[in-house]
């Protein structure tokens, strides 16, 4: 017996869970959720579990897969053997390595690998609980861990499906639309709506397909302004910054200008004291001066006292007078 329903969108044009045709799924994403790894992002979109994990840029090895110019990036997704209602066979299978191969080209574009030549960028995907769409929701996560990494992109990407049911085209496929829907179309596109990445299951004429691109850069949209909140919840978040009450209410205005008054009154200090050591010595030297001139002028009234009399005279008489006669 088959589980296809009737109708997948009644006369009010809502489906089966209750959304317009243009309307995504509930998203919920975290960023920083795994303390070992360089990155990563836990993703849940309707009913998909997704967990990204970044390593890297560090060396490869074995060398021989090493590229002189650039970094390798290597994508893994793999869905837990647990993730879906029927037990699946753990490790890669066809559909894992196909999806792995897609995904790693969709990030070559916008990865600026070429500042890590010989390196190697580890991407792992990893779906907890699929619920249609879980390639999609995988990319969302490793854009958003590749961000928390730190590894230099041009931009986010961003990917979300539109397929058709009922002959018309509905964005972001649930489980029943994907299982039993006429088309899948799975896009990634950057933030400045270049396709990355466009694969493509069932039929759809010409103009299904123009509305589908368009479906999906409006839904791709939305998932980017989603990411750059995530980010900024992260990164930018002024509630996290932890400060004293009394820090709250400083004028750093005020700072500065008391830092500007206070350098300026140092300098006045040292010019004020280097003024009086100069007039310190100056003093000393008039105060030795003073002193000499002092003592010169004792010295000069010293002789000034002395009496004239007590300087003898000169005594004619005690001269002999040589004879005028010789004999």
């Amino acid at each position: 017996m088959s589980d296809k329903p009737e109708k997948f969108i009644d006369e009010n044009g809502l489906r089966l869970d209750g959304r317009r045709i243009n309307e995504i799924r509930p998203m919920k994403m975290e960023i920083g959720v795994l303390s070992r790894a360089d990155g990563s992002c836990y993703l849940e979109w309707g009913n998909n579990k997704v967990l990204a994990a970044v390593y890297g840029p560090r060396e490869l090895h074995p060398r021989r897969l090493q590229k002189a110019d650039s970094a390798l990036i290597r994508y893994r997704y793999n869905m837990a053997a647990f993730s879906v209602e029927d037990r699946i066979r753990p490790g890669p299978n066809r559909r894992s390595i196909e999806i792995s191969k897609v995904s790693r080209e969709a990030f070559e574009p916008v990865v600026l690998t070429h500042l890590y030549p010989g390196a190697v960028i580890d991407v792992f995907a990893e779906v907890l609980q699929a619920d249609a769409g879980t390639r999609t929701a995988a990319i969302n996560a490793a854009s958003l861990a590749l961000a928390d990494a730190g590894i230099p992109m041009k931009g986010l990407i961003s990917a979300c499906a539109v397929g058709k049911v009922d002959g018309q085209m509905v964005l972001d496929l649930n489980k029943p639309e994907d299982n039993y829907g006429d088309a899948d179309i799975p896009m990634a596109m950057t933030s400045d709506g270049e396709i990355t990445l466009l694969q493509m299951d069932g039929d759809v004429t010409q103009e299904e397909f123009k509305t589908a691109i368009e479906m999906c850069k409006d839904g791709c949209r939305q998932i980017l302004a989603m990411q750059q909140e995530t980010l900024r919840n992260k990164f930018t978040k002024l509630e996290e910054v932890e400060t004293s009450e009394d820090e709250e209410d400083v004028d750093v205005s005020a700072l500065v200008e008391s830092a500007l008054v206070s350098s300026e009154e140092d300098e006045t200090s040292e010019d004020a004291e280097g003024i009086e050591e100069g007039e310190m010595e100056d003093d000393v030297e008039d105060a030795e001066t003073e002193d000499e001139v002092e003592s010169v002028e004792e010295q000069e009234d010293s002789f000034q006292d002395v009496d004239e009399e007590d300087i003898p005279e000169d005594n004619d008489e005690d001269v002999p007078e040589d004879d005028e006669e010789t004999v």
